[in-house]
Parts: C-alpha cells; sequence; structure tokens
C-alpha cells in the first residue's frame, strides 16, 4: 500500500516521501525526530521539503497509523524532551511495500525515484534487483509507446516541432533506462552491495559527526 498526501481535498499522486524517509531511517536505528532532521539535512535528502514542520507531520501520522510507536523521553539539560520512535513490524513491511513500488513503477515525479534510490540500502539486494528489473521493464515498454506514437505522428506528416516534447520525454526515459541497466549490471556483479541493511554504524557515524 502506498500512501498519498493530501492537497486541497483532493487526493495527490505524490507518495509520502517524508513518511518514507522517516520509516527508513528508523529501520536501521530508533531516533527522536530532531536526530531524523539532523540526518536528512546532514546527508542532502533534498527531495524532503517543509522543514522541520512535515517531518513532525510524519511522525505524528506514522504513529497514528501504528507503523512506528514510542519507547522512550529523555531530555538533555535544559532542552525539551525528546520522543524517540521505533519502527513497528507492520512498519517494516509498509517500508518495504513503498520503496519497492516507487523503485519498480515509474511515475510522472521523478523526485520519487531519487528519494528510492537515496534509501535503497534499507532493501535486501535481492528485493532492490528485483524491483530495479521491472522499472527497467516499465521503461523499455514506455520508450516502444514512444517511439511508435511519433513514428505514427510522423507519417501523418505533422510538423515535429509540434511534438517535441515527446522526443524530450523519449531522451530522459532512454537515459533512465541506460542507467538503471547498468546499476543492475553493478549489483549482478557484486560492484555495489550492502548487507541486509544499510547498518547501523553507518548512520551513527553520519549523526555522530554532524
Amino acid at each position: 500500500m502506498v500512501h498519498y498526501e493530501e492537497a486541497g481535498g483532493n487526493v495527490a499522486r505524490r507518495p509520502d516521501l517524508v513518511g518514507l524517509t522517516v520509516l527508513a531511517m528508523l529501520s536501521i536505528r530508533n531516533s527522536h525526530p530532531y536526530e531524523l532532521h539532523r540526518f536528512i539535512v546532514d546527508t542532502h535528502k533534498d527531495y524532503v521539503t517543509g522543514l522541520p514542520r512535515s517531518l513532525y507531520h510524519a511522525v505524528e501520522k506514522l504513529a497514528g497509523e501504528d507503523l512506528i510507536a514510542p519507547v522512550e523521553t529523555t531530555r538533555e539539560g535544559r532542552r525539551p524532551e525528546r520522543t524517540v520512535y521505533e519502527i513497528t513490524d507492520e512498519g517494516r513491511r509498509e517500508l518495504s511495500t513503498r520503496l519497492r513500488t516507487l523503485l519498480q513503477d515509474p511515475g510522472p515525479e521523478r523526485r520519487t525515484f531519487t528519494a528510492a534510490i537515496s534509501l535503497i540500502g534499507v532493501l535486501p539486494v535481492a528485493d532492490a534487483l528485483k524491483a530495479l528489473r521491472g522499472r527497467a521493464a516499465a521503461l523499455e515498454g514506455t520508450l516502444a509507446g514512444l517511439n511508435g506514437h511519433l513514428k505514427a505522428l510522423e507519417d501523418e506528416g505533422l510538423p515535429e516541432v509540434l511534438v517535441i516534447e515527446l522526443d524530450y520525454q523519449r531522451t530522459l526515459s532512454e537515459t533512465e533506462l541506460a542507467w538503471v541497466r547498468r546499476l543492475v549490471e553493478r549489483l549482478e556483479k557484486g560492484e555495489l552491495t550492502w548487507t541486509g541493511t544499510v547498518n547501523r554504524e553507518l548512520l551513527a557515524q553520519v549523526l555522530d559527526e554532524s
């Protein structure tokens, strides 16, 4: 199940990238929202917008859906209390489903793929490979459709300048397909790999250095 953000009373076809990122980070280590905020900023997850409000809203929403749960409340000196959260078993399943869907299914907004790729390390390599192969197949289908459409328009004698945006879309899809194929090849050869999920030590290193 992929959750979508709501805007103006209508459901916008836009995956909840902030919530996805929170789930991914909590799948590695229990954290409080301020720590998650630091990680997002320090690792340049620029697809996450509206900070810090969007982050706290996502945490509240995920907790309400029982995808994450509070485990303790801490206080350092005179600072406000901070609630530490952990991901639930349902949250892990939801994270896997959301992330695999975004990796596999090309959507109209390329920002979602950027987000999915940036969090790919929380999936087992085999799951990531399967999703990326699915994306490559979908992109091949998209390109076949675009090529056929452009050929039909050309045969009708339509001036190229009136459909040049279709050539632009085709070029973007060709470039993305080539990149995905290279990534799949690297994963298949073991040139890029990780064990199960991005390890806790890596996250701790990023947070401790910030």
